[in-house]
């Protein structure tokens, strides 16, 4: 096996345990053993456990941002935009389920290793660019789109990990029910909202 095919291999493979067991309970005996290789194969490769781990989440946050980024590529209407997003995370839930996994469970206590919460920060800033048009175009203050694509982002997150183990409703309709009620609210949205029962918000 070439280089490049057995570092692919071995990344699936710990992607897969690490999904399964968690970091910690992860040994590189175990990776190796799972890989037909030995020890010092994986270490030639990625130095330990922790560069391993990092290169599986590195390379799943990449295909997460793949995703978003073509299905955002072309804004166009704000529901369709909606739409697109909620199912590239959904999408990617259902083919690569280990993979977000690994994003979403326990990360090693170490420097250098990205996280989901940094994963869903560049979402959100790829969101706040497209928001921040849309505000401008429809009269709403630009600079809350940051605080806008933070909560769009963050809901969609949120419900991926509830889908993630709750597959009662297909990817289809949890993305129509989340999209439901971002853009209804999104589409009667108050240039400057205050809160029934307290002082207006500065």
């Amino acid at each position: 096996m070439r280089a490049v095919q057995r570092r692919e291999q071995l990344l699936d493979v710990a992607r897969e345990l690490f999904a399964q067991k968690g970091y910690e309970a992860t040994s590189i005996e175990e990776i190796a053993g799972r890989a037909d290789v030995s020890k010092p194969v994986v270490y030639e490769h990625f130095g330990g456990k922790d560069g391993l781990y990092a290169a599986v989440a590195e390379r799943e946050m990449q295909r997460v941002l793949e995703r978003f980024t073509a299905a955002m590529g072309d804004p166009g209407r704000p529901r369709e935009m909606l739409e697109r997003a909620a199912l590239a995370l959904l999408d990617y839930i259902e083919e690569h389920t280990d993979g977000f996994r690994v994003l979403t469970r326990d990360a090693p206590v170490t420097g250098g290793v990205s996280t989901y919460s940094s994963l869903i920060g560049e979402v959100a800033r790829k969101v706040e660019h497209i928001l921040a048009g849309q505000f401008d175009t429809r009269g709403y203050d630009p600079r809350l789109a940051q605080l806008y694509s933070q909560a769009l982002v963050g809901m969609v997150s949120l419900v991926g990990q509830w889908w993630l183990d709750n597959r009662a409703l297909s990817k289809e309709r949890v993305a129509a029910h989340l999209v439901n009620l971002s853009y209804n609210g999104l589409a009667h949205l108050e240039p400057h909202p205050d809160l029934i029962d307290r002082p207006a918000a500065v």
